[in-house]
């Protein structure tokens, strides 16, 4: 089969609101994650050095913010941040009914 398909909201979520489609849609190296959040909703500062992965964080609807290092980026629907697998970046929603697309792959 040359492609694989799924609904992020039929997929059982990984945390409350955080739906991970990498093995939904049998991917080898690509991390797609769905995040829907209400305002208050924070992730967990990571970083991917160990495995390499940069990461795009794409905000579809609300506000948030994402910090990386000592950096805080503010969010509007329509923006879009890569961070490099090394560096340190923690989310934070700021707005009810957001949501937004993460995607990562070494």
């Amino acid at each position: 089969m040359s492609h694989d398909a799924a609904a992020y909201d039929d997929v059982e979520p990984k945390a409350p609101g955080m739906y991970f489609l990498r093995d939904a849609l049998d991917c080898d190296n690509l991390g797609v994650t769905v995040v829907e959040a209400d305002a208050g909703w924070e992730g967990m500062e990571h970083d991917h050095e160990s495995d390499g992965q940069e990461e795009v964080y794409l905000l579809l609807d609300g506000s948030a913010k994402l910090t990386v290092e000592d950096e805080t980026v503010d969010l509007d629907p329509g923006d879009a941040v890569r961070v490099d697998a090394r560096d340190s970046r923690m989310l934070l929603f700021d707005a009810d009914d957001s949501r937004m697309v993460i995607a990562g792959a070494p």
